[in-house]
């Protein structure tokens, strides 16, 4: 019997425990890693809670994983044992419909998440499709690298898919999990950077990540203030905000971009779209392809997010750590005997 060992939740909202399981046959397209670090996303915590409505327990959680090869499946491709990888939300896709053919693989209808139905990253080890498997590039920092694989594609994604210019004045509603890589990468793509934050002691902070500016994201007058200004603005935050003055501070052909779960509906007035030919947009994850630019950027650049380190074993410390919105910026778990 091939077994996993990890911190399982069993119903919703309750705290993780010791758990084995038993991982069966590795599947001829299945790599088994062996998990030196995982990143703890707030989705990870969605999931727990049963917040979307789809956990289905008992299960692993996490799905910001790095660690090394210890196994292939019979048609694994490109990959060899002993090999430093990293796995992220998406765990498998069906390699043959129209979206996966298309190099659109995080799209396709038939995606299996990493804790959608198998185990996660808190634990020794875990398993994934070869193609979702991603080589990390020479020179990146493992130990903070861990919430790039979700966090940092979810905010990269979008300059890919839009064609962002290096030219471009960006805005990141958000200083936090998703909201700092945001600002990193824009910083490093070369672009005028603005930050919107509700906590104003993070303002010096978000300086410090490459922002330009800093508006107050609660104050609608600061933000009517920069009306008609921004190419981009990445919204990164789970709750409800001044909508329609955030749409405001888009220029002509300008892009709302929504990464955050927001649970409520955002209104959208048409005439704010069709004044100035706007557009309101979402994206989740990326391909693996696109996984794979954005971890040799951060490599190229530096990037690195701002991380908490915790043991594997004080994981119900951190996930409280992260409820109580107290982690900066991210946390990440580092497995017993790395």
């Amino acid at each position: 019997m091939s077994t996993i060992k990890g911190w399982a939740v069993n119903a919703a909202g309750q705290p993780l425990e010791p758990a084995t399981f038993d991982a069966g046959a590795l599947g001829a397209e299945e790599v088994e890693v062996a998990v030196d670090y995982c990143g703890i996303c707030h989705s990870d915590l969605s999931m727990i809670r049963d917040e979307w409505g789809n956990a289905r327990y008992p299960f692993i959680p996490g799905h910001e994983v790095i660690g090394r090869i210890t196994a292939l499946g019979a048609h694994a491709k490109g990959l060899s044992v002993g090999q430093r990888v990293g796995i992220g939300w998406t765990a498998e896709s069906c390699m043959h419909c129209r979206q996966c053919l298309s190099g659109d693989q995080n799209l396709c209808a038939s995606s299996v998440a990493t804790i959608g139905g198998r185990h996660g990253g808190f634990a020794d080890k875990l398993r994934a499709h070869w193609a979702w498997t991603i080589p990390l590039p020479d020179g990146i920092d493992l130990a903070s690298a861990g919430p790039l694989l979700c966090g940092g594609i979810t905010v990269f994604k979008p300059f890919l898919a839009y064609d962002i210019k290096p030219t471009a004045r960006v805005g990141v509603v958000g200083i936090g999990g998703l909201g700092h890589m945001a600002i990193k990468f824009a910083a490093a793509w070369g672009c005028e950077v603005t930050a919107f934050t509700s906590t104003a002691a993070k303002a010096d902070e978000a300086r410090g990540f490459g922002a330009n500016h800093v508006v107050a994201s609660r104050d609608s007058d600061a933000i009517k203030a920069i009306a008609g200004t921004l190419d981009l603005l990445l919204v990164t935050v789970n709750v409800p905000l001044d909508w329609n003055a955030l749409l405001g501070t888009l220029a002509p052909k300008g892009r709302m971009h929504v990464v955050g779960v927001v649970l409520e509906p955002i209104p959208v007035p048409a005439f704010a779209l069709i004044a100035g030919q706007r557009d309101v947009s979402g994206s989740p994850s990326g391909s693996p392809v696109d996984i794979a630019r954005m971890l040799d950027f951060a490599a190229r650049h530096d990037i690195r997010p701002q991380v908490e380190m915790f043991p594997m074993a004080k994981v119900n410390e951190a996930l409280k750590q992260l409820a109580d919105g107290k982690a900066r910026y991210r946390i990440v778990l580092e497995a017993e005997g790395r």
